[in-house]
């Protein structure tokens, strides 16, 4: 196990985080695209607001009142339905609780001293947002200020009183492990205030430890066991109105395949929360409604160009929300040939910008963590091949990335004489 879990504490993690805004679930899914698009991710928690008797709440209250993440697909899937198309007016002004899909256990409010390695194991179990505490008196836990006395944690302890304490280097088990609440030492006016941590927000942390992480970092992600086979796909033939009819799972996406003549299988795109969080939700929505999913991808980026849906590029904003005056959209007016492309054939067009992200099975854990930071995606797909002969075989996500570094570390043996070399460079300094 790498010290960086067990010297480091959730609290690490909330510098510079802003305080969490709660959106409450009688907001309607106009305001809701809103706030997805400012979020720092490509979705937002949805709260149900306080009663009178809950103003002074704890935090099993606030937990009960959490209840669910709202995303881009889900918004997108919601206005591709007849209905909404036909009059978008009041599909925009539909209330939130009638589209997010409630689960309470995405959320998970945890103590400023919790341990790190404790926060990944719950997020290991599908918990998606960290809910911490903020504290003016916090002052983090980093090695340096991570004292065990008698077998916990001590917080906001000061040098001086440091070199007072006689120090249990036992190591602590996972219940005093957990730091108590540190409301007390909370001033009145901030024990209210909450900060959120996604799972992007510990990978961009992780990635900052690589050198604590070796020789994990430097593995393949195929020897770490970190490929997902079980992925969501849809034939790039199919109508792309049957992403609204499945449950992509973790990640929320699914990839946009093409068959071989041997029976395999590659990717041409995808349909997911990354890939939809900035576009035109009324423009996707009509195009998840009317086109194949082929077609359909070919397009999810372009309305950033002023390709996509062109003769609503005026209307498509208001003050931030797309418009709620209802539109009248047809395949002309969307730039797409109402006939089917033959993907075997014009696989290069679905390159540029609406490509999916990839890598090889032969790819390092730390390579792929970039990819996906640097791109603010939520996976990256795993091909194995060279160039247009390359066959998806399965996913990274944020759980594969979490399990597989708090994995048992390879031997040397598994990495090639490069990945040693740089390994010790990176010791060394």
């Amino acid at each position: 196990m790498a010290s960086v879990f067990l010297y480091h504490v959730v609290g690490d993690l909330t510098v510079g985080k802003p305080e969490l805004e709660e959106f409450y679930e009688t907001e309607t899914i106009g305001s809701a695209i809103r706030a997805i698009r400012e979020s720092t991710g490509c979705g937002i928690t949805v709260w149900k607001r306080k009663t009178h008797m809950e103003m002074a709440e704890n935090n099993d209250t606030r937990q009960q009142r959490f209840v669910g993440i709202l995303t881009s697909l889900d918004v997108v899937s919601f206005l591709a339905k007849p209905q909404c198309l036909e009059d978008q007016d009041k599909a925009m002004k539909t209330l939130v609780s009638d589209v997010v899909v409630p689960d309470n256990a995405l959320l998970k409010i945890v103590d400023p001293g919790i341990r790190l390695i404790d926060a990944l194991e719950m997020m290991k179990q599908g918990v998606r947002r960290l809910l911490v505490l903020k504290s003016t008196v916090w002052k983090g836990m980093s090695k340096r200020f991570s004292i065990l006395y008698n077998g916990k944690w001590l917080k906001n302890v000061d040098n001086s009183s440091c070199n007072n304490l006689s120090i249990n280097v036992s190591a602590p088990s996972s219940a005093a492990s957990s730091a108590s609440s540190s409301s007390s030492s909370t001033p009145p006016f901030m024990r209210n205030k909450f900060c959120c941590l996604s799972r992007e927000d510990i990978i961009r942390f992780l990635i900052g430890c690589l050198g604590a992480l070796a020789p994990l970092p430097l593995s393949s992600i195929s020897s770490l066991g970190a490929i997902n086979h079980n992925y969501s796909s849809i034939d790039a033939s199919l109508p792309a109105a049957e992403a609204t009819q499945k449950n992509p799972g973790d990640p929320s996406a699914f990839a946009i395949m093409e068959s071989t003549p041997d029976g395999r299988h590659r990717i041409l795109g995808e349909i997911s929360v990354s890939k939809l969080w900035k576009c035109d939700y009324i423009a996707a929505a009509w195009a998840l409604a009317n086109l194949s999913t082929g077609q359909f991808i070919m397009g999810i980026e372009d309305n950033v160009s002023s390709r996509w849906l062109t003769d609503f590029n005026n209307n498509s904003l208001d003050n931030g929300v797309e418009s709620t005056r209802p539109r009248k959209i047809s395949s002309m007016s969307s730039g797409y040939s109402p006939v089917s492309p033959t993907f075997g054939v014009g696989r290069g067009t679905y390159r540029g910008r609406s490509a999916p992200l990839t890598c090889k099975t032969t790819s390092s854990l730390a390579a792929v963590m970039a990819q996906m930071l640097s791109h603010r995606a939520t996976h990256v797909w795993v091909t194995e091949g060279e160039d247009d002969d390359d066959v998806l075989v399965g996913v990274v996500g944020y759980a594969d990335i979490l399990a597989a570094v708090t994995s048992k570390p390879p031997s040397l043996s598994a990495l090639t004489p490069r990945s040693i070399i740089e390994l010790r460079l990176e010791n060394h300094h």
